[in-house]
């Protein structure tokens, strides 16, 4: 992540230093060798600094993302192949369910193409692993939302040493000349790290054992990966140095903290749809002919 400029004297409406650095630039990873255990997954790095307030943003965020999806939608109608892709990756509780409940409910459903990717079926399996990921891409207009996605072949393969490593070599290239391909396409590729701590990790799965209704969520098997957490740490490490990217940076968002974690993956997408700026298209018919026609029945 890149430092914040702040300027000196003056407060935010959230209580810290009113600046002009975006959500985008503090939270991006610039593709150099990094170490997670510099980053405190508790930080607020920019924006709100109070639980209060991140509710209040994320809550205010909502119908402008929804007036912006629309645009992108109507104007997908006149030809605009634009969409955006939100990726979320993250250990296990860091949040991915959560985010896109509390973030993604901010839209319009019928817009927003979602998809949790599993452990590959047998079918998947014969095909190359970028196969049943464009099965799943957003059309022109829609919002796509991964759970997990194309970055599993590089993370638990490595993790598990599942495949030889000059394979997983090959895979970070392919992965990255993928992303390109969407982002010339029209797809605006916003790709999340969900960074929790060891500590929040244990708390988190506690907390599903002490609660009968959370028991659904939880899986014995969780316990174990956790003795995989240095490897699973390296193999993030190393998909977010090979894969941040011009086209298709990587963001990497403090998560320990529930209510930032929402309002900064929030933040990330108003500010790309922002960008994209999408306009509702132009009518192909005579409006004042129509209006006339419409009052004489």
């Amino acid at each position: 992540m890149t430092k914040r400029k702040t300027k000196p004297g003056t407060t935010g409406t959230a209580g810290r230093p009113d600046d002009a650095v975006s959500a985008r630039e503090a939270l991006r990873v610039g593709g150099e060798a990094l170490s997670l255990e510099r980053f405190d997954a508790r930080a607020t790095p920019v924006g709100p600094t109070d639980k209060a307030a991140g509710l209040a943003a994320t809550a205010a965020m909502g119908e402008r993302l929804a007036s912006l999806q629309e645009r992108l939608y109507a104007a997908s109608t006149a030809g605009d192949r634009r969409r955006v892709l939100l990726v979320l990756q993250g250990m296990d509780t860091s949040g991915k369910g959560g985010t896109v409940k509390h973030v993604v409910g901010l839209f319009n459903p019928s817009g927003c193409r979602i998809r949790a990717f599993k452990a590959p079926t047998p079918q998947e399996l014969e095909h190359p692993f970028l196969w049943r990921i464009k099965k799943a891409l957003p059309q022109p207009g829609e919002i796509g939302i991964f759970d997990r996605s194309h970055y599993e072949d590089v993370l638990i393969a490595r993790a598990r040493a599942l495949v030889p490593r000059n394979q997983l070599r090959r895979r970070y290239a392919r992965i990255n000349q993928f992303e390109e391909a969407l982002a010339d396409d029209g797809v605006s590729v916003v790709k999340v790290f969900l960074h929790i701590s060891y500590e929040e990790q244990r708390e988190r799965l506690l907390a599903r054992l002490d609660d009968p209704g959370k028991h659904w969520k939880f899986n014995p098997g969780d316990i174990d990966e956790r003795a995989l957490w240095p490897a699973y740490q390296e193999a993030y490490e190393l998909a977010l140095e090979r894969c941040s990217t011009g086209a298709a940076p990587w963001y990497l968002v403090p998560s320990d903290r529930k209510w930032y974690r929402n309002w900064a993956v929030g933040t990330l997408l108003l500010e790309h749809l922002d960008a994209l700026d999408p306009r509702y298209p132009a009518g192909d018919f005579d409006v004042k002919e129509c209006r006339s026609r419409l009052l004489s029945t």
